[in-house]
């Protein structure tokens, strides 16, 4: 099996691109296939025509006049170099008695299926078409390689396990929206302590399965406990930053409401993975790792998919290439902290750095660190969601898949990258239980630098935590 990516796509030849049938096919490469055109064909490709090997035994039959006439091709047509018309049907002439014949063993394993026979024979299969734009490109419905439950799961197939989203603000709200959207859990359910809040926005996102195409139940209450088992649980419950207002500012308030409800999720749904998004994120992703009592795989914080998406999309603004061609790395520290290792940073594949002049490079990282407090200080009440709730939702359904993916998250260091003992955002490695392992990327002095310096910063404000505790 293989992953099929916009690079093959834009390497495919004669408008068309044929896949095994296992490969996954992303959701850009079928994006850009719709936008170059290009059909994407499963199966391999119709074989060269050769010439039958010329018959040395068993003398051909006697001809039956009855059906030669209707089914035989003349001589000339044959030898003219021309294919030959197609035979006529057969309507008046039964067929004779079939004789018992021994079939001699295949020299080439089992018989083929009358699907492969159809493709030996040049009938290949229909070009699979290009999903609707409308779909979200790195949030479209899973491959069915890659669904839980492998090809046959996903939309139309069986639905199983809960995903549970503590804090029914804005936040939660989208990410619930895009976990019912992605149509591969039974039942998503939105917590708050505004139970009429979280019921009324469950029914809102319920109205919307006809529109979407999902059948994945959605329920609103307002304690954990009602919420029931899960496997996976979204904390995005907490105060918003308000204006003037840093991460730092947010981190007694907060722990107190992270720290009951990772209690709960430990209490309810012992098994389960959590994802944090409540802010300080690094800070309280280690504060619900001790509360749980959760091993350290199993609780994750949510951080450099969304720096990373940040950056992606103002380097974008540059012209330089698309947000979702845009590869790079938001590691470190949520916050002031954030490190962006521009020698890791590529556009189109080539190195950004060569690209984009390093002063603006620079001012790029900036912004993207700042870029949640320029969307509080331009909304004036409430903070960003709609990015930060797409990319929590994102680590849940890589988990989910079972995918492997590789991502930047916030997890407890192991020694990688010379940290250990703190949470702080690594790249990391996704599975259906949480952290599978993290990945070590090749970086500059100065970036483990900066990195080190990222975790050193929060270990300072996980022990103001607890004095203050």
């Amino acid at each position: 099996m293989s992953v099929i990516g916009a690079a093959q796509v834009d390497d495919a030849v004669g408008g068309v691109l044929r896949v095994a049938a296992r490969d996954v096919v992303t959701p850009l490469a079928r994006e850009r296939a719709r936008e170059l055109g290009v059909d994407i064909v499963s199966g391999p490709a119709a074989p060269t025509p050769t010439a039958a090997p010329t018959p040395t035994a068993a003398p051909a039959p006697a001809a039956d006049p009855a059906r030669s006439s209707a089914t035989t091709t003349p001589p000339s047509a044959v030898r003219g170099g021309g294919p030959p018309p197609p035979p006529r049907p057969i309507a008046s002439v039964p067929p004779p008695a079939p004789r018992p014949v021994t079939p001699a063993p295949s020299p080439v394993g089992p018989v083929p299926s009358a699907a492969a026979v159809a493709q030996l024979r040049g009938a290949a299969p229909p070009p699979v078409r290009p999903p609707s734009g409308a779909l979200h490109r790195r949030g479209a419905p899973l491959p069915a390689a890659v669904r839980p439950g492998g090809p046959g799961g996903g939309r139309g197939a069986t639905r199983t396990g809960r995903v549970v989203v503590v804090g029914a603000g804005n936040v939660g709200m989208i990410a619930a929206m895009r976990l019912a959207d992605a149509d591969v859990f039974a039942e998503v359910v939105l917590v708050d302590i505004d139970a009429g809040r979280a019921a009324g926005v469950a029914l809102d996102l319920t109205h919307t399965a006809a529109l979407s195409g999902f059948d994945t139940r959605v329920r609103g209450v307002g304690t954990v406990e009602e919420a029931g088992p899960a496997d996976y649980v979204v904390v995005t419950a907490g105060r918003p930053r308000t204006p003037g207002m840093s991460r730092s500012d947010l981190i007694s308030t907060n722990a107190a409401i992270v720290g009951d409800v990772a209690a709960r999720v430990a209490a309810t749904s012992p098994g389960a993975v959590i994802v944090v998004v409540t802010n300080p994120l690094d800070e309280m992703t280690q504060h619900a790792w001790k509360a749980s009592g959760f091993p350290s795989e199993r609780v994750l914080g949510m951080a450099g998919v969304l720096d990373t998406a940040r950056f992606q999309a103002l380097t974008a603004l540059t012209g330089v290439a698309r947000a979702d061609r845009i590869e790079a790395w938001a590691l470190g520290s949520h916050g002031e902290e954030m490190v962006i290792p521009l020698s890791r940073a590529t556009a189109d594949g080539r190195p950004l750095a060569a690209a984009v002049p390093a002063a603006e490079l620079d001012a790029i990282v900036t912004r993207a660190r700042g870029s949640g407090g320029e969307v509080v200080g331009l909304l004036q009440k409430g903070s960003a969601f709609l990015a930060p709730g797409l990319s929590a939702a994102r680590m849940v359904l890589a988990m989910v898949a079972d995918s492997g993916e590789v991502m930047p998250a916030a997890v407890l260091a192991d020694g990688s990258y010379g940290i250990r003992g703190v949470y702080v955002g690594l790249p990391a490695r996704l599975g259906r239980g949480g952290l599978t392992e993290i990945v070590t990327i090749d970086l500059q002095p100065a970036e483990l630098e900066a990195l080190a310096e990222a975790a050193a910063r929060i270990r300072e404000r996980l022990a103001d935590l607890a004095e203050a505790a």
